[in-house]
């Protein structure tokens, strides 16, 4: 699946049509076996949140965790891709983004 590409990348090919950052998490640590632990489910979050920063993702939908599902009383976020990041990832050589 994900082998050797970063992080920033599958993230990307995540986003293709919207999802909320706990469902990217739990994607990853699952495709990237030394990526677990909550240290690195809140690395992985940030570079959610660096993308998110740099255009190429998009803040669609937030809601409270109510449940616990990520982190009980924090912000859930739904991100799409952004054409700009649809461009960045074709220059990437990631096409079927």
């Amino acid at each position: 699946m994900a082998g050797n590409r970063p992080v920033k990348f599958r993230i990307l090919e995540l986003c293709g049509s919207g999802k909320w950052n706990y469902e990217i998490v739990e994607q990853i640590q699952k495709e990237y076996d030394d990526l677990k632990g909550d240290f690195h489910r809140d690395s992985i979050n940030f570079d959610i949140i660096e993308l998110a920063s740099g255009g190429m993702l998009e803040d669609v939908e937030v809601k409270v965790d109510e449940e616990g599902i990520y982190k009980k009383g924090f912000l859930l976020h739904k991100y799409v891709l952004t054409d700009f990041g649809r461009i960045r990832a074709a220059d990437a050589c990631l096409m079927y983004v």
